[in-house]
């Protein structure tokens, strides 16, 4: 999927607060497993115009950070696993590419894999686990690296993952989190549930509270943690 053609359309955001606070004077581009957190992402940064490439798939992202410009490809954020290639080797190549490229990767599956541990070029790496217990650690890492130093999350520093609580979710809950999970908005999911846009925010609301997690993001990854959802 290649998403940037629709930045444009973009409504709002699925974190608290930016995600990216510091400037960026080059181009940033995004590679995430699944439209959701493609969208979330794309959302979450300020600046929305430093955007030249938002996709799912590596070689896509790949024939982006090929083209040449007038800006250089500053910032690099991608998920270890991808619609098609992974975010490991999207890394290790747009490197190669752009050298001063700064990277971070959230690996969802909690893990840096072996061949990787200790490649100079892997700055950040941010695990899911991490984020869903709180969003620090994604701008944690971004702030790292935009600062020329390197970033590793609390649970692949410590080597132990946070405790997960897993409530139960009415039927209403399981409906709205598949349609956050596709990355539809609030007014998606009013006209796909046929209620008004208020109450699919209320429905949204509701199901944070259930989960007990701060925004849409963790909401998701929790899920998937959990076992009550896919993207």
């Amino acid at each position: 999927m290649d998403f940037t053609p629709y930045l444009t359309t973009l409504e709002g955001g699925s974190l608290e607060g930016a995600l990216l606070s510091v400037a960026v004077k080059g181009r940033v581009a995004i590679a995430m497993k699944g439209r959701f957190l493609l969208r979330a992402i794309c959302e979450s940064v300020h600046d929305r115009s430093r955007i030249g490439c938002a996709v799912t798939r590596e070689e896509t992202c790949l024939d982006y950070l090929a083209e040449a410009g007038q800006e250089p490809w500053e910032l690099l954020i991608c998920t270890d696993h991808l619609e098609s290639g992974t975010g490991f080797e999207l890394a290790r190549k747009g490197k190669a590419l752009w050298p001063d490229l700064k990277v971070v990767v959230l690996a969802l599956g909690d893990v840096i894999p072996a061949e990787y541990a200790d490649a100079s070029w892997l700055e950040a790496v941010v695990a899911e686990a991490d984020v869903v217990a709180d969003q620090r650690p994604l701008q944690a890492a971004l702030l790292a690296v935009m600062g020329h130093h390197s970033y590793r999350s609390p649970s692949l520093r410590g080597g132990t993952l946070p405790y997960l609580s897993c409530p139960r979710l009415t039927p209403r809950e399981y409906q709205v989190l598949d349609r956050l999970a596709c990355g539809l908005s609030d007014r998606e999911i009013a006209r796909e549930l046929m209620v008004s846009e208020a109450t699919a925010r209320t429905y949204t609301k509701r199901l944070l509270q259930t989960l007990g997690v701060n925004n849409r993001l963790q909401a998701v990854l929790k899920g998937m943690r959990c076992g009550m959802v896919q993207i």
